[in-house]
């Protein structure tokens, strides 16, 4: 199976030695399910975007610093692309960012939340079983780093996943879009350094109880690995 990744955002260069770059972390995951994944990149950020459809069994459109609703070309372009998928029945999931992308492009509102960051590890109650029949149960432990939210869903969109925190945390349409807020392709190291980095934008309290998270509940990445290859496949 080959997996076309669509590179929104680029780790901050001190830290790509240790963690890779954002496409790096999605094929380290995946290839933890599958190690014989073949993968593609595109970096849409600088404007790279596939020039066909053909080859590729389903893309991934991944997180990035960037909201949405920003006013950049690459944006509205990745936008268009997502819709012109989406009519050729294309596979696509979305993390984080490319959760919300994916919302927006497809009807859905996106916007700061007023309940402020989510960080660390959550737990979202995930009502979809044909993801949750895997035995491990209805709730799946995510490392987070957003702020803004996905507050109104597509039409014809179905709410898979939710917290307290964030009430559509994620979507599925059909057997062509599945996404999640959360980042599988995070590990505990990296989400640290991200608090770290950005706790004068988050907050004491809130990174503090982000940096509690990460030794008191288990990461599931590799779990939504499974369930992303799963529906790749279907």
């Amino acid at each position: 199976m080959k997996i076309g990744i669509l590179k929104t955002d680029a780790v901050r260069p001190e830290w790509v030695p240790t963690f890779g770059e954002y496409p790096d972390m999605f094929e380290r995951v995946l290839k933890l399910v599958d190690p014989d994944l073949e993968f593609e990149v595109w970096d849409i950020e600088e404007g790279e975007f596939p020039t066909t459809l053909d080859g590729i069994d389903g893309f991934i459109i991944t997180g990035s610093k960037s909201s949405v609703y920003d006013d950049k070309p690459w944006i509205r372009s990745l936008e268009a692309l997502v819709r012109e998928l989406y009519e050729a029945r294309k596979k696509v999931i979305g993390i984080c960012f490319g959760h919300q992308l994916i919302a927006q492009a497809l009807g859905g509102l996106v916007d700061k939340s007023p309940k402020g960051w989510g960080v660390g590890v959550h737990s979202y109650i995930v009502s979809d079983t044909s993801l949750t029949d895997d035995g491990e149960g209805e709730i799946v432990h995510l490392l987070a780093s957003h702020q803004d939210q996905v507050l109104t869903a597509p039409a014809g969109a179905e709410v898979i996943a939710r917290n307290e925190h964030c009430e559509i945390a994620g979507l599925k349409i059909g057997e062509q879009i599945l996404t999640f807020q959360g980042h599988p392709e995070f590990i505990p190291e990296y989400s640290r350094e991200i608090m770290t980095f950005r706790r004068p934008m988050i907050g004491d309290e809130r990174v503090q109880a982000g940096m509690a998270s990460l030794g008191t509940i288990e990461h599931q990445g590799e779990r939504v690995a499974r369930w992303i290859l799963d529906f790749l496949r279907a």
